[in-house]
């Protein structure tokens, strides 16, 4: 079993639910939650986000190894990349309005 599956079943015993509660919820099969929580199958991130939406947790909670640093640590620490990676797209987007613009204006002449 995967560190992301052992998250879920902890998560899913912490609210006392089987895996065809969960199941039912994601409004999956319970072969396909089993395979999930056992690591058999890979989550894709939707998956992923509605599990965490279930379980009213964040997807770093489900995604962190024993031994990681703690929850509130993870979470500034995306919060900054976030930040960062907002700031590279919106200079990204500047430079792409600056091309479009000088594009518009060999074109007229």
């Amino acid at each position: 079993m995967n560190n992301i599956g052992k998250n879920i079943r902890m998560l899913r015993h912490k609210n006392g639910w089987n895996q065809g509660e969960v199941a039912k919820r994601l409004n999956i099969s319970i072969p396909a939650f089993s395979k999930i929580e056992t690591g058999f199958t890979d989550i894709n991130i939707s998956r992923l986000h509605q599990i965490a939406g279930l379980f009213n947790v964040s997807i770093i909670e489900i995604l962190a190894k024993e031994g990681d640093a703690p929850i509130p640590e993870k979470v500034d620490e995306l919060n900054e990349l976030k930040e960062k990676l907002l700031a590279r797209e919106q200079d990204l987007l500047s430079l792409q309005k600056k091309l479009i613009e000088l594009y518009e204006e060999v074109r007229k002449k």
